[in-house]
């Protein structure tokens, strides 16, 4: 029946990027607005969150601004909930901030691994929580989307903390997906590859690193940032409102390889 063909757009649905200045979040910035979404750029450098929302608002979408850093929950929840009666409490969810640290577990000091299981894995969990009971308050057919990775289920030397945090994130989607479907929020997650953003230049451009990772690759290239979108606006949209508790794996079959 023609009621039941998938629906992709986004229209009147109001969306929230965290991480959204650079990288896969300002990718999926672009994407969503595109597709119809009134979006919220969130990040903490509030010159960056500027600069891209006039570039989006030029291009004739709808956003606004949430410069808040997301590690500072109690910073982060009051101006969340003035944005919420501003602005609307936002159907869609998602989740980029990740920071890295190339680093073996025995060369990393105690700080630093508290720090980034912080930033990385206490953040978003706050968040998303947020995030999700505010979208049950409203009864709203919320999404919930947060980034994992590749390494959210492998490991390699000398990165050791990042897989610990990511695979900790796949939990949280499938524990919020458990929690809130009842609702009709969804949760689920990207498992990102090898993509071109700025945090992957100088792996990039390693001579030795950065062509053993195109070698492992079956597409023998990086991935540009707008090729994550489609799975992004995919799991926000209501083609996809079946789909809970997924970790959808993007990486031009390079964690199949061995």
């Amino acid at each position: 029946m023609m009621n039941d063909l998938p629906n992709f757009s986004l229209a009147g649905q109001l969306a929230l990027i965290t991480g959204a200045t650079q990288g896969l979040g300002k990718a999926i910035a672009y994407a969503m607005a595109a597709s119809g979404a009134h979006v919220i750029i969130n990040g903490r450098n509030a010159i960056g969150l500027t600069a891209l929302q006039h570039d989006l608002q030029a291009r004739g979408y709808q956003v606004d601004v949430f410069a808040q850093d997301i590690t500072d929950y109690a910073s982060y929840a009051h101006n969340y909930n003035i944005l919420c009666k501003e602005i609307g409490i936002p159907s869609i969810h998602v989740n980029t901030v990740g920071p890295r640290l190339r680093k073996g577990l025995i060369d990393c000091q105690p700080l630093e691994i508290q720090e980034h299981i912080q930033q990385h894995l206490t953040a978003t969990l706050l968040i998303s929580r947020l995030a999700a009971l505010k979208m049950k308050e409203a009864q709203l057919a919320g999404r919930i989307i947060s980034f994992s990775s590749i390494a959210g289920r492998i490991v390699r030397p000398e990165d050791s903390i990042y897989p610990i945090a990511k695979q900790g994130i796949e939990a949280m989607v499938r524990m919020l997906a458990v929690e809130f479907g009842a609702f009709s929020i969804t949760s689920n997650g990207i498992a990102p590859g090898t993509f071109a953003t700025e945090s992957n230049q100088q792996l990039a451009r390693d001579p030795v690193q950065g062509l053993r990772v195109l070698g492992r690759n079956p597409m023998q290239r990086w991935a540009e940032p707008h090729e994550i979108t489609g799975a992004a606006v995919f799991l926000a949209s209501p083609a996809a409102s079946y789909v809970n508790g997924h970790v959808m794996v993007v990486d031009g079959g390079f964690s199949i390889t061995f």
